[in-house]
């Protein structure tokens, strides 16, 4: 699945992957435009979130899971926040 954040300057952002804690992962001051593809913990739905800085400005986070679009969502202004989430769909064969 594919996190995707658009915007200019930078923004803190966490995500969702599979790793040995389950946890969700933070990076801080990522410079936008950002994309990421992982692979999501099995029975844990995937979700991104965004936080401006102080300076604000406007990021978009979209979510797609199998290539198809499953979520969009904004932040703006000083500290704004959005976040993006999806329930996985049943394993094919």
């Amino acid at each position: 699945m594919t996190y995707d954040i658009t915007g200019t300057g930078s923004a803190g952002v966490s995500y969702l992957a599979r790793s040995t804690e389950g946890s969700a992962t933070v990076e801080r001051d990522v410079e936008l435009p950002w994309r990421k593809t992982v692979r999501v913990p099995l029975g844990q739905d995937p979700a991104v979130s965004i936080q401006l800085g102080k300076r604000g400005g406007e990021a978009r986070c979209a979510l797609s899971i199998r290539g198809e679009h499953k979520q969009r969502a904004t932040a703006f202004g000083s500290y704004g926040r959005a976040t993006c989430s999806a329930e996985l769909p049943a394993e094919r064969n």
